[in-house]
C-alpha cells in the first residue's frame, strides 16, 4: 500500500461514524512476475522500506531463495515497538520521551529488566501504578481511555492471505499472555491492550528471535512490529509466475476491522484523541484524518 489512508469523522448525536479511505494499493504482483527470484526478493525491502527485514525475509522464504535467521528481524521489531513506548506515544500523550534502553539491539534478559524495570510483574494494575520501566507511558494510556472505549473485537488471525477483518496485531500475537488477559477483562480490546500488547511482544522478542514459516509451498508467514505478513509467490524457468502479499495494514483497514471498530467506538468528546489511537493501531501508510463534521 501507498499514498495516505483517509479517515473522515462525522459526529452525530455523541456518536462517532468513522469513514475510511484506502490508501492506493502498490501494483506488486505486476511489478513482480516475470522478475527472476532473486531480484524480487531485493526488491521488495526498497519498496517497502518499513518492515523492510520481514518482507524481504518473506520473499526470499516463499521463493525458496537462502535466507539468514531472525537475529535482523528481532532487531527491527525490537526497535519498532521501543519507538513507540519511548518515543511516539510519550510525544502524544504530553510526557517526556525517553532515549531507549542500552544495547537494546542485543535484546535478551537487560532490555527485559529495562522495559518492566525489573522482574516480569503477575498483576498488570499493581505495575500500571507502579511508575517501574515504561508503566507511566501505559498508565497515561490507562487514565486516557475509560474500560470500553476505542475497542475492538475482531476474530483471530487465520486466514492470512485473505483480506478480511482478522486481528493481526502484536497484542492479537500474544493475546492468550496473562497480562493481556488481565488488560482485556479489566479494560477490553482498546488502546491499552493493543499497547500493552507491544509491551509483552518486545518483552518475548528480547528473549527469543522471531521464527519465519512456510506454511505450504510457496507461502510464507514473517512476524513484524506490527504483526504477520503472509506472501504467496511462485517460480517457473526462473521467473517469478505468482505474486500475492498481504499486510497487517490490509486486515486492520479491513470493513469492520479493528481501526473502523476502534474510531467508531470512541467517544465524541474525546475526539481529539483520535490521533494516538490510530497511532497506536499503527498502519503502516501515512494518515490525513479529516475535518470533522457535526451531522
Amino acid at each position: 500500500m501507498n499514498g495516505a489512508l483517509g479517515i473522515h469523522l462525522a459526529v452525530s448525536e455523541g456518536r462517532v461514524s468513522p469513514a475510511i479511505t484506502s490508501a492506493t494499493a502498490v501494483p506488486v504482483a505486476t511489478m513482480m512476475i516475470g522478475r527472476a527470484p532473486e531480484e524480487v526478493a531485493a526488491l521488495m525491502p526498497r519498496l517497502f522500506n518499513l518492515c523492510g527485514v520481514a518482507q524481504g525475509l518473506a520473499a526470499r522464504l516463499a521463493l525458496g531463495l537462502p535466507h539468514e535467521g531472525g537475529g535482523d528481524l528481532g532487531r527491527e521489531i525490537l526497535r519498532d515497538h521501543l519507538a513507540k513506548l519511548c518515543l511516539h506515544w510519550p510525544h502524544l500523550l504530553g510526557l517526556a520521551s525517553a532515549p531507549l534502553p542500552e544495547g537494546w539491539s542485543a535484546g535478551g534478559a537487560p532490555l527485559v529488566t529495562a522495559i518492566w524495570g525489573g522482574a516480569r510483574p503477575t498483576h498488570a494494575a499493581d505495575w500500571l501504578a507502579s511508575g517501574r520501566g515504561v508503566a507511566p507511558v501505559l498508565a497515561a494510556l490507562a487514565a486516557s481511555f475509560a474500560p470500553g472505549e476505542a475497542v475492538a473485537q475482531v476474530p483471530a488471525l487465520t486466514a492470512p492471505l485473505s483480506v478480511t477483518a482478522q486481528e493481526n496485531s502484536p497484542a492479537g500475537r500474544s493475546a492468550d499472555d496473562p497480562l493481556m488477559v488481565q488488560i482485556a477483562r479489566d479494560f477490553g480490546r482498546g488502546p491499552l491492550w493493543r499497547a500493552f500488547g507491544r509491551l509483552v511482544d518486545l518483552a518475548r522478542m528480547a528473549e527469543a528471535p522471531p521464527q519465519a514459516e512456510l506454511i505450504a509451498a510457496g507461502t510464507a508467514l514473517v512476524p513484524a512490529a506490527r504483526g504477520t505478513y503472509a506472501l504467496s509467490a511462485h517460480q517457473k524457468d526462473g521467473r517469478v509466475t505468482a505474486f500475492a502479499r498481504v499486510t497487517p495494514t490490509d486486515h486492520l483497514t479491513a470493513p469492520g476491522g479493528a481501526l473502523e471498530q476502534s474510531l467508531a467506538r470512541l467517544p465524541a468528546a474525546k475526539l481529539s484523541l483520535a490521533r494516538l489511537v490510530v497511532d497506536i493501531l499503527d498502519p503502516c501508510v501515512p494518515v490525513e484524518i479529516a475535518e470533522v463534521s457535526h451531522a
